[in-house]
């Protein structure tokens, strides 16, 4: 793997210049969009029989475990570069809106999907057990807050409609995780554990995480404070997060939590007291940057990823039934909520429609499917994850700045 590296990031900075002189995409969206056109180009060149440029490229991508790389290497500093940018007073104002939609809604918007799809997936001629089905709800219930967010910026939208999708992506990633954790062990074991086991599972998982990742931000921001050197004290929220992602996974608990809690302490608490004018902006500049390129590698990657994958008519065919099922699933367990209380749920006329159409799946859902076990049910689940993922990214996520505008009263 190690020679991919230089050639996979060469390619990604092409296609990023490519994306912003000639397509002029929000990043992540573009270049996405880019890579899926080179890939549906070297399909049709293998199909046409020119040579076997699929081959090629498929050995290229293939040799990159997509889980892997996200789950172990890029997920705690995206994380972590989101969390560092939210305002905790804001968070705090709407923590009732951001807890029920992060846990409560992950859970339902799971289980909303597990049982829609195992009844309506037969209609397309493929058929998955139940457990199976669970599993991909709780893979495609977190959101991804990467277009949406600075989409709202961008139109001048209500800062607490963007504080509240924001706040709720970041959470939804670890709640999402933990729920995936115990449904993909009960379809890999073919039984349910007790309650008392699982129960005890999202304790250790969730509650942990937060404790943990509180503990960690505490001791950076105490180490930030003492010292005034900005090459420092970016290299010790690095060694924070990636130290910290490492050591939360041998403790046994939510490493996504734990870095989101670790992020909001030390962006709140740690760019207050902790931080020079000079430091502050040295370490957002940084993360802010970091985050950029990741995102752009991240997006390439499920661009490229339709190289290693297998297709037919009925697995496009489960793909669409997916989409409608998650959006659905959005809309009751988001959307809806929000509609009935109106004014009393602190939001903006129309920030339904807007939780419900940019609630964005991304690469998470797309390294956990890649991350469960082999199986007969997997390739199914893979495919149909990454058909619902591409539709969200270039259907929902091009469409939802319009959205934004026409729904939301916007501040600028």
């Amino acid at each position: 793997m190690p020679e991919v590296v230089p050639v996979f990031l060469a390619i990604t900075a092409v296609i990023a210049w490519f994306n912003a002189r000639y397509l002029k995409l929000p990043s992540t969206i573009g270049v996405m969009a880019a890579a899926l056109i080179l890939s549906a180009a070297t399909l049709l060149l293998d199909y046409t029989g020119h040579g076997k440029p699929r081959d090629y490229a498929a050995e290229l991508f293939g040799a990159i475990d997509f889980s892997e790389v996200l789950m172990e290497g890029m997920l705690s500093i995206l994380l972590f570069a989101g969390a560092l940018q939210v305002n905790l007073r804001h968070l705090a104002k709407y923590r009732w809106q951001v807890g029920l939609l992060a846990v409560f809604g992950t859970v339902a918007a799971a289980l909303a999907v597990g049982f829609g799809l195992f009844y309506l997936l037969p209609l397309t001629g493929l058929q998955l057990p139940l457990p199976f089905c669970l599993v991909f709800g709780a893979l495609i219930a977190p959101t991804d807050p990467i277009s949406v967010t600075g989409l709202l910026r961008k139109v001048g939208a209500p800062p607490n409609l963007e504080t509240v999708i924001s706040g709720e992506s970041l959470f939804n990633d670890g709640v999402g995780i933990v729920v995936f954790t115990v449904l993909a062990a009960v379809a890999a074991e073919h039984h349910a554990p007790g309650g008392a086991e699982i129960s005890l599972l999202l304790l250790r998982e969730a509650v942990g995480g937060i404790a943990f990742g509180l503990v960690l931000g505490y001791l950076t921001y105490r180490m930030l404070k003492s010292i005034d050197s900005y090459q420092e004290e970016v290299l010790l929220t690095v060694a924070a997060v990636l130290g910290g992602y490492s050591l939360a996974h041998h403790l046994g608990v939510s490493a996504p939590l734990a870095m989101v809690a670790a992020g909001i302490l030390i962006g709140n608490r740690g760019r207050r007291k902790g931080m020079s004018d000079l430091t502050r902006e040295q370490l957002d500049h940084f993360w802010e940057l970091l985050d950029s390129m990741l995102n752009a590698v991240l997006f390439v990657l499920i661009g490229f990823e339709a190289l290693v994958l297998p297709f037919s008519g009925p697995l496009f065919a489960a793909g669409l039934v997916a989409i409608c099922v998650t959006l659905a699933a959005r809309l009751l367990t988001a959307g809806l909520p929000v509609a009935m209380l109106g004014r009393r749920s602190g939001l903006p006329e129309g920030a339904w429609q807007v939780l419900t159409w940019g609630g964005l799946r991304g690469g998470i859902s797309v390294a956990l499917a890649l991350s469960l076990p082999a199986s007969p049910e997997r390739g199914t689940l893979v495919t149909i994850t990454y058909i619902v993922v591409v539709f969200s990214v270039l259907v929902q996520g091009l469409s939802v700045e319009k959205l934004v505008r026409k729904v939301v009263p916007c501040t600028g």
